[in-house]
């Protein structure tokens, strides 16, 4: 029964998402209901992987919506919901978007993960392509720099377990080690991310 309340809701909410691939998914919606169908982990077959004779498939995600005042991160394929993390953590400035380097505030805005770092100092990282050239002018009209190097990442390489507490990045999007994992095998460069207030 709980699997037939899933698929349902799964197929609501494919009947309410962006329908324009690229463009993403222009509201979250309810937000228990895409949640909950996201954390099913069974999101649209993309591709097939053979393992021991047996094909699973494997959800890659196209669009990544952050709600920061939710803490709430949405990783989209073909504007369906396929993953959903909460808690995530942030600078000690959360509120606000990013404009300059050093005020521990994340953008806001759309962008692009633009690189990976499997070296990263804090487990492994994807980052976001800010600043852009918005970014670049407003923080020039002060003479400062806009900053730059924004990641979604994991925990500080030398936690043995568990999560830092409260914010404590430097304007960065952090997850669990767990997580990011999990989003690193399923984000590819150049996906599209839009980061709401």
């Amino acid at each position: 029964m709980q699997r037939l309340l899933v698929l349902f809701i799964a197929l609501l909410l494919a009947s309410c998402a962006g329908q324009n691939r690229g463009q993403g998914p222009r509201d979250l919606g309810a937000r228990s209901s895409e949640t909950s169908a996201a954390s099913t982990n069974r999101g649209p077959a993309s591709r097939s992987v053979r393992r021991g004779g047996q094909s699973r498939y494997a959800p890659i995600a196209d669009y990544l919506i952050v709600d920061k005042s939710e803490r709430l991160l949405v990783a989209y394929e073909n504007g369906k919901p396929i993953r959903a993390y909460r808690g995530l953590q942030f600078g000690d400035a959360p509120k606000g978007h990013k404009r300059f380097q050093g005020d521990e505030r994340t953008p806001e805005g759309i962008y692009r993960i633009d690189w990976r770092n499997p070296q990263s100092r804090f487990h492994l990282s994807l980052r976001i392509s800010y600043p852009n050239d918005n970014d670049r002018a407003f923080a020039s009209q002060y003479g400062r720099s806009p900053g730059g190097d924004i990641f979604i990442h994991g925990q500080p390489n030398q936690l043995v377990s568990g999560r830092m507490r409260g914010d404590w990045t430097d304007g960065c999007i952090a997850l669990s080690n767990d997580e990011i994992e999990e989003l690193w095998r399923i984000v590819p460069d150049g996906t599209p991310i839009e980061i709401r207030p």
